[in-house]
Order: C-alpha cells, then structure tokens, then sequence
C-alpha cells in the first residue's frame, strides 16, 4: 500500500484522449411514500432533477477527479441534450473541440427515477432510456479516426469506453487502435456487452466484468481455472497484452501475455450502494495510471481502490484523487494515514478547506504525552472538522527545552499523536517556532 501511496502522491497531469459513447444522465428524485389508487404502483412526488455525465462522459469526470486531463472525442446530437453535455464537459475542464455534433443524431439519455422513502433512502424505481443508436456514415467515422490521429502527439494514453451505441465499430476501432500503438501511445479499453471482441484487437489493456468476460469467451466462469481460461481466451480473440476481469466484491484478475495471472483484491470489504460507473471509475484510473507509467498490477490495484469508492456512493459519483489517497492511508494504518510532509499536507488541507471544512492547527513538543494532552486535544478538535497537530523535531525541542530532551524522539511522538482519534492529522516542524508553517 505505501507503494501505491507514493506512485498516487507522484501523479502529474497526466493527458489523457478518450473515445466512446457520450450519454447524459438525468435523475428524477422524489418522494415515493404511497401507492397509486389506480394501480399498484408508487406514486414519485418529484422534489428535485439532476443531470450528470454519463457512459463515456462519465469516465472523462472520472478522469478530471484524478488530476488529469482528457480530450473528448465522440458524437453527439446537435440537440439541447448534447448542449448541456458539451457545455459540462467544457465547465469540468474536458476538452471538447473534437465532439462532433450531427443534426440527424440524437443524445443519448438515461432517465433514472429514484424514489424516496421518509426523504431519505434512495432507490432506483425504473430507468427510461432516450437511446435510437444507428450506424454512423463513413465520412463521421473517419473523422473521429482523425480526431484520434491529432491528439497523438499530445496524449499519453488512449482510452476506449464502447456501449455499442455505434461509435465505434468492428471495422474502425482497431485501425483507431493500430494508429495509437503505432505512435507508442497504449489503449486501454472497457468493452461493450458484445461476444466478439476482434472490435478491440491490439489493445493494451482490455476491463470486462465477469458477466462480459463469459460473454466474449463462452466461458462460465465458476473458479480460479475458468477465470484463467476466459481472461486467455479473451487475450487470444483480442491479441491484447492484458486482460483485466473485474470481480465485483472479489477485486480483479489481472492476465499478461507474458505473464502468470493474478488475483488482486480489494484493500478492504466493500459495502456496494450502486454498481452504476463502478466501470467507468475502474477504466478512468487504470487509465491515468498507465499514463504515469505504472506498472499492471499498480494500475490494477488502484483501480480496484477507485471503483470501490465509487460503489458505495448513489449514482456516477467521480472520485478525487485525494480520496484514493485518504482511503490507502486508513488502509495502512495511523502512522503512515496521518503523519505527513508540508507539502501533502497542504493539499490534503486545501481539498478539505475546497469541501468547506473548518481547520483547527495546534502546535508543541509533546515530549511526555499524558492525560491533560489527550483532553486537550480532544476539545480542539470539536473547534472544527479536523485538526492539525505540529510537534517540533528533536533538534527545535532541544533548543526550546535543553539538551536532554526530548525524552522521545520526534518520530515516536508523532505516531503516537496519530494514534489519537481527535488528532486528523500531525508534521513535524524544524524551526524554533510553528510561525512559518502557519504561513504556509
């Protein structure tokens, strides 16, 4: 985990050129405390309407939440559905200038009505789809091929999110493919439900779930001996280099063509909310982790953490960067969860503070902790939503207090500071005061 941890902190900005089906999400909530006299069915008093990004769109929100930055290449309609798309992906930060806009097109639009009991407890009641996929003309296929080619240069990884709504096709996908791996940039694909995955030949990495995978292999896959020969017979029909078999609450399976499969497990037991753009999720951070150079199995574990996250909450929820982070610190314990440099700090702070938290800062040397300390900083955390402690090094404590203390040394000290359930988190200061590091 502290592997991952510090591959996660190193992350730049990585580019990243996605192509798939774009879809708008709308979601329908109300109040559903009654049964209709007309038949037995709930009746939905609506209280609120949400749009959010979904199918491919909801991967590139996935992909901005991790800090990198992603260029859109899909079609949409040239309807009021695709200029809300259009217009929140342009506000997240995506590049849009390669979304094709056709007349004769309409958005795809999947409508979910979530009902409410007692204003709390959301359910999904049932999901109207505005979906009339057709085959795209050849002139509009060679101009996403085109689209791809441009950004080449300028991206460090393809991703291929297919819902089969015909955006990409048998034939143009793996000559969109074939031009990336060419120019040395990998592909990383989340294939459609289809049992023909020829579509995806050459890519780096292929993420079906199970269900896909038996799909695409005609494999039931029941034990560790059937996964291995539905991932096998999926690198075979694709000629990928990895297959990635997503195993819901099992984790993942990671096949290389070079290399042993493996099982790779989730951090901890997940409790699943909604399954919807968990895919999505895992595909936006293999993504942008095969971008940073990580290696397979990294990329596959924290996507495991990633789509874990994303399963718990309601709906397509992206999930920041830093809250991979938070989560792979809780896994691996207090020290390694709480004690941090100026600079982690910093950000972990700023995203709080970007949340509306309330920061409470204390500060000492926390030589000889006792009850009276423990109180204290229990009281100052009540102050706000997390508090900081900075305890000085031994250095700046022996120039406070005189050359035989501290009695125990910094490291020491911060662990167990960290181990204190008021105390979010603890740095270690060098200079004579905390000024500095109030500054900062």
């Amino acid at each position: 985990m502290q592997r991952l941890i510090e591959l996660l902190e190193g992350f730049g900005s990585a580019r990243v050129a996605l192509l798939g089906d774009f879809m708008l999400d709308e979601y329908v909530y109300g109040n559903a405390e009654r049964l209709s006299p007309e038949a037995p069915v709930p009746v939905l008093s609506i209280v609120d309407r949400q749009k959010r990004a979904g199918g491919a769109a909801g991967v590139a929100t996935a992909i901005l939440a991790l800090g990198a930055k992603v260029a859109c290449i899909t079609v949409v309609g040239a309807d009021s559905a695709g200029d809300e798309l259009v217009r929140m992906m342009s506000s997240a930060g995506a590049e849009t200038s390669t979304i094709v806009r056709l007349n004769a097109r309409s958005t795809i639009v999947k409508t979910r009505f979530v009902g409410l009991a007692q204003h709390r407890h959301a359910q999904q009641m049932i999901r109207v789809d505005h979906d009339v996929p057709a085959p795209l003309a050849k002139k509009v296929l060679a101009s996403l091929r085109a689209a791809v080619r441009s950004l080449i240069d300028r991206c460090d990884v393809l991703a291929v999110e297919d819902y089969n709504k015909g955006v990409l096709t048998d034939t143009s996908l793996p000559q969109i493919i074939a031009d990336a791996r060419k120019a040395g940039i990998p592909v990383v694909a989340d294939p459609a439900r289809i049992s023909d995955y020829r579509r995806y030949r050459g890519a780096t990495v292929l993420t079906p779930n199970r269900t896909e995978a038996e799909l695409a292999s005609g494999i039931n896959i029941t034990d560790d001996e059937s996964l291995h020969r539905a991932a096998g017979q999926i690198l075979h029909t694709a000629a990928a280099d990895a297959v990635v078999v997503t195993l819901d609450r099992e984790g993942a399976y990671l096949l290389k063509r070079d290399g042993e499969g493996s099982r790779i497990p989730h951090a901890r037991p997940r409790s699943v909310y909604d399954i919807t753009g968990a895919g999505d999720e895992v595909l936006a951070m293999l993504a942008v982790a095969t971008a940073e150079g990580c290696q397979a199995d990294e990329a596959v574990a924290l996507a495991n953490v990633a789509g874990g996250l994303e399963v718990e909450q309601f709906g397509v929820v992206p999930i920041a960067r830093r809250e991979v982070l938070n989560e792979l610190r809780r896994t691996v314990g207090l020290r390694s969860g709480k004690v941090m440099e100026r600079k982690p700090l910093l950000a972990e702070l700023k995203f709080r503070r970007a949340r509306g938290e309330k920061i409470v800062f204390t500060n000492g040397c926390f030589d000889l902790l006792h009850v009276g300390h423990v109180r204290y900083l229990r009281q100052a955390r009540q102050l706000g939503d997390c508090l900081v402690v900075a305890i000085n090094s031994d250095d700046s404590t022996r120039r406070l207090k005189g050359p035989a203390r501290p009695v125990i040394g910094q490291d020491e000290r911060a662990e167990m500071l960290g181990a204190l359930e008021s105390v979010d988190y603890v740095t270690v200061f060098r200079e004579d005061t905390p000024v500095p590091l109030l500054k900062l």
